[in-house]
């Protein structure tokens, strides 16, 4: 016989792959924004911010009623728990996206920058790792968990080379300062957002192997 918890962790489980994919669209479309210089794109992407937060409204009220009504244990208890501390992080990465698409919407009346330095490939790696990561907790996968939070070193090492690029861009044409100030805070952006989703594989350890990592030295 199905459990009565059963049927609302299923609820629960959808709904946050569903902010999930919400999330990717957004990372997905603020950087098409950017480098497409579409603004009316970018605008989507900040409006759209709202529904995240309604999302994530959501899901924090159905996480309180299953604790309160079934009072879950083991697992399930765990499940509810790394679904609660997941969503606010997908609501921060849709957050960073929305602001990319806010620095586009500058951006796109600036001149335009030479290829946006390693702009795209930080995106790229970041948008990756996110789908990795909805994967792993999807199928309960450790080791990818694991594999994803190696590679937010790839971000940090584009962020250090963006970072110089731009700081010496700025210096020798100051009157790209102002656009590549912008580009600066997309490129921070990026490196938060593979950041956050570090944390979202360490809480998929968490649910998969009852273990945490976090600040661990052995990921």
């Amino acid at each position: 016989m199905e459990r009565l918890i059963d049927e609302q962790l299923g609820i629960l489980r959808d709904k946050l792959l569903l902010l999930g994919g919400t999330t990717e669209s957004a990372l997905r479309n603020a950087m098409q924004a950017l480098t497409g210089r579409d603004s009316k794109l970018a605008k989507k992407v900040v409006k759209d911010d709202k529904i995240v937060n309604k999302m994530e409204l959501e899901i924090d009220r159905l996480c309180i009623e299953i604790i309160a009504r079934y009072q879950p244990a083991a697992y399930d208890l765990r499940f509810v728990i790394s679904v609660a501390k997941i969503t606010p992080v997908l609501e921060r990465i849709a957050d960073h996206a929305a602001n990319i698409a806010e620095a586009a919407l500058v951006l796109n009346n600036e001149p335009q920058h030479r290829e946006f330095v390693d702009l795209p490939f930080m995106a790229e790696v970041a948008g990756e790792m996110l789908s990795d990561s909805l994967n792993a907790f999807t199928t309960e996968d450790g080791e990818l968990s694991r594999q994803v939070i190696k590679r937010d070193k790839e971000i940090d090492r584009a962020y250090d080379k963006v970072f110089g690029e731009l700081i010496e861009m700025m210096i020798e044409h100051p009157a790209l300062t102002n656009g590549a100030a912008h580009l600066l805070f997309v490129a921070k952006h990026l490196e938060r957002i593979g950041d956050y989703v570090k944390d979202i594989c360490e809480l998929n350890v968490y649910l998969t192997e009852a273990s945490f990592i976090k600040h661990s030295k052995k990921k």
